[in-house]
């Protein structure tokens, strides 16, 4: 556990290092995993969840309520994840500010992805509607966050951050800064054409967030393709989302419920130290901030 009573730190717990996590016993303030992995009423997976929840807390990260789908939330999706939820007793429950569910072929069907939202009213409208049925069933507050976009819509009335603060203020949920996302779409704007700045321009989306809906960061890598950057979660975290990182806590200071921090490796898996160096480095940071604060 870390020494500050405001910011804790955890790492996404992913198949390759259930076994080797569990042994060794890491210092970790809580353990992220996907929610859909562990629908499952019973067998192994739910087992090596319960045996990792007697010694961590758990945060339920979730990729399939599909929040902005205007077919709505598919009720067996949120049946398990509510059973879930009373099973393991998380933290935190969090899912993406995307659609996925809509009609085809006479059914309504699931892409199976984070399809982006376009950011206006109507959308908007959805977004507050599902999420608060969401959190009606859990009987909690759910953490919404920012995707990493491939596409733009040309219809926005809102910005992304206007979007997002809106849908905190009426709903009542939380939001989850992803801040690699941010970063990454930045990245992605410029190879379009924009003449900004990636790092001042994440910069301006942090600082148009209001801190006191912020509940959780996360951290991960990219890669840079040439043509266009990707969010695969798949190396260290790069300098330019280290320095984003530090600008996120100075902004999101001492929010109402302390601030989580979750850095995030889901392609070419790395040992288990690695997430552990990762964590530390955010833990490093936190440590200068709380300093900052206390000054």
């Amino acid at each position: 556990m870390t020494d500050s009573t405001f910011f804790t730190t955890g790492i996404g717990w992913r198949h390759p290092h259930y076994a080797c996590l569990l042994e060794a016993q890491p210092e970790l303030d809580f353990l992220e995993v996907h929610s859909e992995n562990f629908f499952a009423r019973g067998g192994a997976a739910l087992a090596v969840l319960h045996e990792a929840r007697q010694s961590y807390p758990v945060s339920l990260h979730g990729v399939g309520l599909a929040l902005g789908s205007a077919a709505g939330i598919d009720p067996w999706h949120l049946e398990q994840l509510a059973a879930l939820v009373e099973r393991i007793e998380p933290v935190r429950v969090s899912d993406h500010a995307s659609f996925a569910r809509g009609p085809w072929g006479g059914a309504t069907v699931h892409a199976a992805d984070l399809l982006p939202l376009a950011f206006h009213r109507q959308s908007l409208d959805v977004l507050c509607a599902n999420v608060q049925q969401v959190q009606d069933r859990l009987k909690r507050r759910l953490l919404v966050e920012n995707l990493s976009a491939y596409v733009r819509f040309n219809t926005c009335d809102m910005s992304e951050t206007g979007f997002l603060s809106a849908l905190a203020s009426r709903s009542g949920c939380g939001l989850l800064v992803d801040v690699n996302n941010i970063y990454v779409n930045a990245c992605n704007e410029r190879l379009a054409g924009s003449t900004e700045d990636p790092v001042r321009a994440c910069m301006a989306w942090l600082d148009q967030i209001p801190p006191h809906a912020v509940a959780e960061l996360h951290l991960a890598g990219h890669k840079d393709c040439g043509d266009i950057v990707i969010d695969d979660h798949g190396s260290r975290v790069c300098d330019e989302v280290w320095q984003l990182y530090r600008h996120a806590l100075a902004r999101f200071g001492k929010a109402p419920g302390g601030l989580a921090t979750l850095v995030e490796w889901d392609t070419d898996m790395p040992s288990l130290q690695v997430l552990l160096d990762e964590a530390a480095s955010a833990r490093a940071l936190q440590a200068l901030a709380d300093s900052a604060v206390a000054a």
